[in-house]
């Protein structure tokens, strides 16, 4: 009898082992064979399936045509249900390092649209799924693969682990009805702010926007060239950009609530705007303000700033997070948002009006038609900083100008 259950706890043991073995395999091997797989293998994976997709949902356009177009695309052409959640940037990354140092290994979040100093944190996190865009048809047969814009984000290394997906160009924008003074650089913005207290504002940082906004001023006042290639150690960044901050707080007692306190975000921003509380609102998408202009959510005298010494800009940017549980289907909406078809519907201010990634000369003659020629072109662009500038920055705009009295 002793035999037998002997016999038989070495049965129950080893279908134990057998099963923690399955379950290890399952988890850790995960990542790996959605990355070995081809990109019809990862059709017919995503094929029925549903993915989340997380990422700014402020600007109500962009929502209303994701939320009609590319739903309805994904679920006509692949069968995979898109749910779209709008949530900010900071808040996806603390729930991704929550999951992370808890060990959980299946997510909620599928698709992450990212870019910046977000991107380096989440890579130097281990945050994301890994190298995968050079799996998607769309990425190999229509991006410039070699752009620098493309393969570097905010000087962090890409490394294949996020697709591009739009350009922004930081831009302020302004009721010409109200302010009727030309601004082309700090120093007339400067006159027009003063010569109207109370009319303008811009976000606390780190605002993403907000954050833009003062290294435009920056790159005006200090010159690009002079802080591109700054070391990232916080009193050689004070020192050089100093003449910024001064500037900063030479107006802000010209600012509203004579600058002590600051709207919490863009879209309050937006709301100030179209509410006549401010003269000026801020975007880092000039094409999309005419989407609103034409529903009525801004002024129809709403103009856009172009700086003489350049407007800066960047790409915009989706990752698959490291514990997606939709990786198949989080790759095929990425390859969709990259087609043709979707980067063409976007360029349309009434769908969104955001500047494609798309190199052009692989685009066939026909296939430009398909893109909206009625665009916002902003002639003179200048680059990001590296990412670990941004952070140093914020910093010291927090403690110079946001506390100082």
């Amino acid at each position: 009898m002793k035999r037998k259950l002997l016999s038989l706890l070495c049965v129950v043991l080893a279908i134990a082992v057998s099963l923690v073995g399955c379950t290890s395999k399952t988890s850790t091997d995960k990542n790996i064979s959605i990355l070995d797989s081809n990109y019809d293998e990862i059709l017919e994976k995503a094929k029925g399936t549903t993915v989340t997709f997380y990422g700014y949902g402020g600007n109500e356009v962009m929502n209303k045509w994701f939320d009609s177009y590319v739903v309805d695309q994904m679920k006509e052409q692949y069968d995979i249900t898109v749910k779209r959640v709008g949530m900010n940037i900071d808040e996806i990354l603390n729930q991704l390092l929550s999951d992370k140092q808890a060990n959980n290994n299946d997510g909620s979040i599928d698709v992450v649209w990212i870019n910046g100093e977000n991107f380096k944190t989440a890579k130097e996190s281990n945050l994301l799924l890994g190298s995968f865009v050079g799996k998607l048809p769309n990425f190999n047969d229509y991006v410039d693969t070699a752009s620098e814009d493309v393969t570097t984000d905010f000087g962090t290394e890409v490394g294949g682990m996020e697709a591009p997906w739009g350009k922004s160009q930081f831009a302020i924008a302004v009721n010409s009805d109200k302010i009727t003074q030309t601004i082309t650089d700090t120093q007339s913005l400067k006159e027009a702010i003063t010569a109207n207290p109370g009319k303008f504002t811009y976000p606390a940082l780190p605002d993403f926007t907000a954050s833009a906004f003062v290294r435009n001023v920056i790159y005006d006042i200090v010159g690009y060239e002079n802080v591109a290639n700054l070391p990232e150690d916080k009193e050689k960044v004070k020192e050089a950009i100093q003449p910024a901050i001064d500037y900063l707080n030479e107006i802000k007692p010209y600012l509203w609530n004579e600058g002590k306190t600051y709207p919490s975000t863009t879209s309050q921003l937006d709301n100030m705007y179209s509410d006549n509380e401010v003269y000026f609102t801020m975007t880092y998408s000039p094409n999309s303000l005419k989407g609103r202009m034409e529903t009525g959510e801004l002024s129809s005298t709403t103009e856009i700033i172009e700086f003489k010494n350049g407007n800066l800009s960047n790409t915009h940017f989706l990752s698959i997070p490291f514990n997606s549980p939709n990786q198949a289907g989080a790759m095929v909406l990425i390859n969709f948002l990259m087609s043709v078809d979707a980067q063409a519907s976007k360029t349309f201010t009434e769908n969104w009006g955001d500047t494609t990634v798309l190199d052009m000369n692989k685009v066939s003659d026909s296939e430009k038609s398909e893109f909206s020629e009625d665009s916002i072109t902003i002639s003179n662009s200048v680059p990001e900083l590296s990412a670990g500038m941004v952070p140093i920055i914020e910093e010291i705009w927090t403690e110079e100008v946001l506390e100082s009295e």
